[in-house]
């Protein structure tokens, strides 16, 4: 998964992250981001197959080290998605799936952004601002009691500014060291 076996181990390094948690209390905290641009649109995929979600997972995640899920077998994720509290909508355009977001609602009615990202060939267009806002609109309107996500020092360098602009207010910070393969 790492890479193709040469006969030794993949060649793997240490850095130290920065995770910061971000949350929106109450509806109307957001600010505003513009629309898609024309010939986007955002659509809940349910059911989201295991295929498009592996796609969307590797594309939108792969310059991020997204890697917890891509060792969870067919059956695994397909019951994860399969679960009420489990949505996921994608963003499509002329060019085809663009982006992502997952929400996941807890028991205490909080709704994680669990992921959230774009293709890199879609990045720059504005079309990650209005993801957001999207993904907060629905958030809300499933009733969350908060909105919260997380994001870290591997992450996009818009991808804490979005957060930040859209109304998100950190609440905590951790550092912690990853293993990461080499580019």
């Amino acid at each position: 998964m790492l890479g193709v076996s040469t006969g030794s181990f993949p060649r793997m390094r240490t850095v130290t992250v920065e995770r910061t948690y971000l949350q929106l209390l109450a509806p109307g905290a957001e600010r505003a981001a513009p629309k898609p641009l024309a010939g986007a649109s955002i659509a809940e995929e349910s059911p989201c197959s295991v295929e498009t979600y592996r796609e969307l997972y590797r594309e939108v995640g792969r310059a991020y080290f997204w890697l917890d899920r891509l060792s969870w077998s067919d059956d695994v994720l397909a019951t994860y998605l399969a679960r009420p509290e489990v949505r996921i909508w994608i963003l499509r355009d002329a060019d085809g799936i663009g982006g992502y977001f997952e929400l996941a609602m807890g028991t205490d009615r909080a709704v994680e952004v669990a992921y959230f990202g774009l293709v890199p060939s879609r990045h720059g267009r504005g079309l990650g601002r209005a993801l957001l806002a999207r993904a907060i609109d629905e958030g809300w309107e499933w009733g969350a009691s908060r909105i919260w996500l997380h994001t870290c020092t591997l992450d996009g360098p818009a991808a804490l500014p979005n957060y930040l602009a859209r109304g998100f207010v950190p609440f905590k910070r951790e550092t912690y060291v990853a293993v990461l393969p080499d580019a």
